[in-house]
């Protein structure tokens, strides 16, 4: 388990309930271990930050944002792996991304 800021847990469950449309599409895709049967968490605090969806059996974080909220050495230090996607992806290439999501996972 990645440790976090407590003070991150209900922020953390704000988010769930407020996602993106970008977010929701790609949940949709994550959730009940659609992927390669594995389990992936929604807004996950690790550390100081709010990953959007995280995989602790891969150690795999997926951040699905217009922009960067914080830089992926940081986490790449705690030995996670990151993959990112803009909006536009997501919204448009659905299934493009989940293909580079089971790629990064088969690695």
């Amino acid at each position: 388990m990645q440790p976090y800021n407590k003070n991150l847990k209900l922020p953390s469950r704000d988010l769930r309930s407020n996602m993106t449309d970008a977010e929701q599409l790609l949940w949709q895709r994550l959730r009940r271990k659609q992927i390669l049967g594995l389990q992936f968490y929604r807004q996950k605090p690790i550390l100081n930050f709010i990953v959007d969806f995280y995989c602790a059996a891969v150690n795999l974080v997926i951040e699905c944002d217009g922009g960067q909220h914080y830089t992926d050495e940081v986490l790449v230090q705690l030995g996670l792996k990151v993959l990112r996607f803009d909006n536009g992806q997501v919204m448009g290439e659905i299934d493009g991304v989940v293909e580079q999501i089971c790629k990064k996972l088969k690695l």
